[in-house]
């Protein structure tokens, strides 16, 4: 995976036509290419929209496929512990439901302890085996968190940085 980030800093929205749990739920040999949790976290995901004033925001777009992702990290006082995440996307069901796993694992945590999540972590939270592709997918909000926490903690400049974009 290669990663770069685009300096024009913009949201840009995909328009393009993403493939839903329900269209890609069944392998053709019956059995269920996602997990139960997986689809329960498309569906029903959790901390979706936007916080109302959040310490920071990033966003980040799949340059492969076209899915993007914003999100919204609320710090608590001390500025170090994630108090809430909220996040909008406009992506595949893998991507969506990574992003609603992953922002319930990080409320509550420090950022150290974002930072130290690998992608594999990521992986292992989703329970399914995924394409190099859908890797991809599945792991494009954590670069994204990670790159808004440098540019929080001034590692990375937000002028340059302005938003991740994530390639094969």
């Amino acid at each position: 995976m290669t990663e770069s980030a685009s300096s024009d800093g913009s949201n840009e929205s995909s328009t393009d036509t993403h493939d839903t749990a329900e269209r890609s739920s069944d392998t053709g040999t019956g059995g269920s290419m996602y997990s139960e949790d997986l689809i329960n976290h498309y569906r029903n995901p959790q901390n979706q929209g936007e916080l109302e004033d959040p310490t920071f925001r990033h966003s980040g777009e799949n340059s492969s496929c076209g899915d993007t992702v914003e999100i919204d990290v609320e710090l608590a006082e001390d500025d170090k512990t994630i108090e809430s995440i909220g996040f909008t996307t406009d992506s595949c069901a893998i991507t969506k439901a990574s992003t609603s796993l992953l922002s319930e694992k990080l409320v509550g945590k420090t950022l150290d302890e974002a930072m130290e999540l690998t992608n594999d972590d990521i992986v292992d939270m989703l329970g399914i085996n995924l394409t190099p592709a859908r890797i991809t997918c599945a792991t494009m909000s954590n670069q994204i968190v990670k790159d808004g926490i440098k540019i929080h903690r001034d590692e990375l400049d937000a002028s340059e940085h302005g938003k991740t974009t994530i390639s094969k």
